[in-house]
């Protein structure tokens, strides 16, 4: 029986551009999406680090905005300001991982090779240079989604559901789950984002579901792609196959709008703006606000006063434009739903629902073209595109938890979104569970020596889809101790997948009793459990830090205030008539100490509030002393 978790627990999205977090209420009977501070059903998944402190969600972005220096792509840079987010692209890749490689072209910060090949980023922060890898600025958003979910809740959270993309491999998913322990959260399960949608879809409807349906999910969002087909009866849901792009999304449409702006400004203008990132930044913010303006208008017109060097750029940009800028990646999105539905060996017509999933799905030709593939079949858009992988993952997690009595009982049955197996002589990828297999499953495959009195065996364990094994994702390799014998000694391996499609690999030797597991250390991408504590700790130091820094505010805020109250009163002739000589002075000074420390603003906390205090009785013993008279 699968382990259930004390609540409260949250279903997180962890988005590209924008997460989302959610919460089963029980005497609601259905998840609950949290607002934020901003009273936004959504977060924007960015972080900011300043001279004074760190910004995360809507104040990191807004921060952007205020201050439009030297900002590019999902990593933006304002003065003094490095503003980080699509940390959804780093995690768990290595440094020369050819998509990191054509990303780090685009953006105007430091990206560096960290131990075992690890991409960090290197950000100044309270006028120290510190190094982050992914996980750590994917923890930021983890532990501000659980700040918001523990507001709404009065009360502590420890556990969660993680979303990733389907195709996320095995580096992805556990890097996630890395990040979610750095946050202090324990991930009680990652899933899949089409599965998450397709428990929310399924939930909502399950009044009016008779019988067996086959409900394709399309999942279209900031920075990934993912399609998943599933059939749901009763309260089962069974996922038949799986297919995706984990760098194709929004922020690409938005790539080929600000090229072609880039060349329409050289061309009106004998400037080239591709190498100034402030002018790129405002560029990208206007090209973002287009493409929504496209999804329910045929035109947007770009306005940007003195874009670079004084210049002003205006431009109308067609929808029919746009979708000429973006075709191939529109046809590539269908290319992977024709994919998904061969994995499935289920043809277009047995699909019933079509669900439209992630911000990006309501792109009019986007829309269009799974019409005309699935023959005008009605696109579903009763369940938020922004919200259902959260609402989704809020329904997993009560499912884990005791205590929940009213959520259904559903079953989730999923899949592995690619094929793992081991290399053997000559390269080859010998599969041992091919992609869109149920999961959790184990599977064992027997080898054997290939020379005479061989020491050992090597087991080298890869994830892909090329029969060439190095081709593929070298997950992890380790050597198996085997006793002298003629070539032909049978090796017995098990492939073993979690229900967070997590792999464990072991190797036995059975005649010696000889047995070996797989761990998946640092050297394949993974922290190390050494680099996850010190990332923990380092975390609650930030956390610390933004606590001082929010006391110091509130400190700062109330002096301004009595300050502020105390000029008013002071500007009263029939008060100020009443007072000594003498108060008059130490009323004054005290106001100009006042002034003068929050004009500094360098001091620390417990400054402001002595001050504070200092004025507060100079202030109020002065009042006294006119209203005994």
């Amino acid at each position: 029986m699968a382990k259930k978790y004390e609540g409260p627990a949250i279903g997180i999205d962890l988005g590209t551009t924008y997460s989302c977090v959610a919460v089963w209420q029980d005497q609601n009977n259905r998840a609950e999406i949290i607002h934020n501070d901003q009273g936004n059903r959504t977060t924007p998944s960015f972080v900011a680090f300043t001279n004074e402190q760190r910004l995360i969600g809507e104040s990191a972005k807004n921060q952007a905005a205020s201050n439009p220096t030297n900002t590019v792509f999902a990593f933006m840079r304002t003065k003094q300001t490095l503003i980080v987010a699509d940390a959804k692209r780093l995690i768990g890749r290595k440094y020369s991982d050819s998509v990191i490689q054509n990303d780090i072209q685009l953006w105007p910060f430091k990206v560096v090779a960290g131990n075992d090949d690890k991409p960090e980023i290197i950000v100044k922060y309270k006028g120290e240079e510190k190094r982050l890898c992914a996980e750590e600025i994917s923890s930021m958003i983890l532990m501000k989604m659980c700040e918001i979910a523990e507001k709404f809740l009065e009360s502590p959270v420890k556990n969660a559901v993680v979303t990733v993309p389907a195709y996320f491999n095995d580096s992805q998913r556990k890097a996630t789950k890395d990040a979610g322990a750095i946050a202090g959260l324990n991930v009680m399960r990652i899933i899949n984002e089409p599965t998450a949608a397709a428990l929310a879809y399924g939930l909502q409807k399950r009044a009016n579901n008779v019988g067996r349906r086959n409900v394709f999910i399309f999942d279209l969002g900031g920075g990934t792609f993912d399609v998943s087909l599933l059939t749901l009866e009763d309260d089962s849901f069974d996922v038949k196959a799986t297919a995706g792009d984990t760098h194709l999304g929004g922020e690409d449409f938005d790539n080929r709008m600000v090229n072609h702006l880039v060349k329409e400004f050289k061309r009106k203008n004998k400037m080239d703006i591709s190498g100034n990132s402030r002018a790129l930044r405002r560029l990208r913010t206007a090209c973002e606000r287009a493409k929504r303006t496209l999804s329910f208008d045929t035109e947007a017109t770009i306005d940007i006063d003195a874009l670079y060097d004084g210049v002003d750029f205006h431009s109308i940009i067609t929808r029919a434009k746009f979708e000429q800028l973006n075709m191939d990646l529109f046809e590539k999105c269908l290319d992977i739903v024709k994919s998904c539905l061969a994995d499935a060996k289920m043809a277009k017509g047995s699909v019933d629902d079509v669900v439209l999933v992630g911000g990006s799905s309501r792109i009019p030709k986007v829309q269009q073209l799974l019409k005309d593939f699935f023959k005008e079949k009605d696109l579903c858009s009763s369940i938020n595109p922004d919200e259902a992988v959260a609402y989704g993952a809020a329904v997993q997690a009560a499912l884990l938890c005791e205590g929940i009595k009213n959520v259904p009982n559903l079953v989730l049955q999923d899949v592995t979104p690619l094929s793992l197996g081991k290399a053997i002589d000559g390269d080859v990828m010998n599969v041992v569970i091919p992609r869109n297999t149920s999961i959790p499953t184990k599977k064992t495959r027997k080898y054997s020596t290939l020379e005479d009195n061989q020491p050992y065996v090597s087991i080298m364990v890869y994830e892909g889809e090329r029969m060439v094994a190095s081709e593929n994702n070298l997950l992890g390799l380790f050597h198996l101790s085997v006793r002298h014998a003629p070539r032909g000694l049978p090796i017995h391996v098990c492939f073993s997948i979690d229900a967070d499609g997590i792999l464990n690999v072991s190797a036995e030797e059975k005649t010696s009793g000889n047995k070996k597991d797989i761990t998946i250390t640092n050297e394949n991408g993974r922290l190390s459990s050494k680099e996850i504590e010190r990332m923990i700790v380092e975390a609650e130091h930030f956390k610390s830090e933004d606590m001082k820094h929010v006391k110091k505010a509130r400190a700062m805020r109330a002096l301004d205030a009595y300050l502020y109250n105390m000029k008013k009163v002071m500007k009263d002739n029939s008060v100020t008539s009443k007072l000594t000589a003498v108060d008059k002075v130490k009323i004054s000074s005290a106001m100009i100490k006042g002034e003068e420390l929050i004009d500094d603003n360098e001091q620390e906390t417990f400054v402001f509030v002595d001050v504070l205090r200092e004025l507060e009785s100079i202030f109020e013993s002065a009042m006294k002393k006119i209203n005994k008279d």
